[in-house]
């Protein structure tokens, strides 16, 4: 008898209440990029062939993708076979009991706005999705304000960013979103899509009252299209010389 689709996912889900295998969905994750068995073995403390079976586990219920690669720069006889490397699943699980088809019904309404959008119609997005990002940033704020004035709280940002799913990771002075979660709406509409983002990062910033950062559109292929980058503070201006 066929699985459905409820039930792939189901499983899927289920797979990773396996404390081994979750340790290690989980550490493929937060490397994002591919991973070996042998670098997965050790960061869970496992035996290389344990590894290999909860990988492939993974990869078969749809959770990884694997790819094959040589991890040195030999070639020819003696080079020995490409490694099997493991990455995040581009495809993900989404499911509700009840079904409910939130995503179908946004993609429906972008369509609408697309067709329709006018410069005034943009800016009342916009407009909602920077108040959103307020309301988000709101249940961090009582902690933000028991620290001491003029700190930056843009770990606060990061934190409020995390849990909505856009996976930030900071990187030489910039926070990049590693994750879209309205990557389904944006292959309708990006420009429509992205503005909605960038409105929504900025709004909580702005929530959080986060200073010297600022949220900026630059689109990377497998990345949310919104970074993060830290302003540069202004220079004091030199104190004129007193005069003799």
């Amino acid at each position: 008898m066929p699985v459905s689709e409820l039930e792939r996912q189901i499983a899927a889900i289920a797979s990773l209440d396996e404390p081994i295998r979750r340790g290690l969905y989980l550490y493929v994750l937060a490397r994002r990029r591919e991973v070996g068995r042998d670098e997965a073995a050790r960061a869970v403390r496992i035996s290389r062939a344990l590894a290999a079976f909860h990988l492939d586990k993974l990869a078969e219920l749809g959770l990884l993708e694997t790819s094959y690669r040589r991890l040195t720069r030999r070639r020819g006889p003696g080079a020995g076979r490409p490694a099997k490397l493991y990455r995040r699943a581009s495809r993900g699980l989404d499911f509700t009991l009840p079904a409910r088809r939130y995503e179908f019904a946004g993609r429906v309404f972008v369509r609408a706005l697309a067709a329709v959008a006018s410069p005034g119609s943009r800016r009342a997005l916009e407009r909602a999705a920077r108040a959103a990002g307020r309301r988000l940033a709101s249940a961090v704020r009582p902690s933000a304000r028991r620290r001491s004035a003029g700190t930056h709280r843009l770990s606060d940002a990061v934190t409020v960013l995390d849990e909505c799913g856009f996976e930030p990771a900071r990187t030489n002075g910039e926070v990049r979103l590693s994750n879209c979660p309205f990557e389904a709406l944006a292959e309708e509409c990006r420009p429509l899509v992205c503005g909605m983002n960038l409105a929504l990062v900025r709004g909580v910033i702005a929530g959080v009252r986060a200073r010297g950062v600022r949220a900026e559109l630059r689109p990377t292929p497998g990345s949310c299209c919104v970074i993060i980058r830290l302003t540069p503070r202004p220079r004091p201006r030199p104190r004129p010389r007193p005069k003799r």
